[in-house]
């Protein structure tokens, strides 16, 4: 399975545990679609861009406030909650859940499921490329 696959699965689980979450997406912290778990894929695009620029001021005020590294934002709308989490150092979790939700238990189950997701990308980028080198030979940026 591959890593998106993995991810993917993630969000799945993540939203039968918590039934009121209406969707999911994991994606870089530049907004680049990781995952999806939403209806369309438009919304996801659009809904990662957002999460991008909220993250920046996310950092920013962290930053400025002496409150350390980022972990998560809850934004109350009139009709629901979007809540994005840290993913890993480079990758965030986004939901969108009806405003009936537990706030509480959509916190435990996102930073768990946050957690996870950020392990999953990591083990990606870890994964040995598919060209072995050759042994006893330091890789080199200008070719074999």
């Amino acid at each position: 399975m591959t890593a998106e696959g993995e991810v993917r699965g993630e969000l799945r689980r993540l939203r039968a545990r918590l039934p009121q979450v209406t969707g999911a997406l994991a994606a870089s912290a530049d907004g680049l679609v990781l995952a999806s778990e939403t209806d369309e894929a438009k919304e996801a695009e659009h809904v990662a861009a957002l999460t991008a620029a909220a993250l920046g001021v996310a950092l920013r005020l962290t930053e400025a406030t002496g409150q350390g590294g980022f972990r998560e934002l809850l934004i109350r709308g009139e009709s629901g909650y979007v809540a994005t989490y840290a993913a890993g150092p480079t990758a965030v979790l986004t939901l969108l859940a009806e405003p009936r939700i537990n706030v509480g238990r959509l916190h435990l189950e996102a930073r768990r499921s946050g957690a996870r997701i950020g392990e999953l990308i990591r083990g990606a980028l870890e994964r040995p490329a598919l060209v072995p080198r050759k042994p006893n030979r330091p890789p080199s940026l200008a070719g074999p």
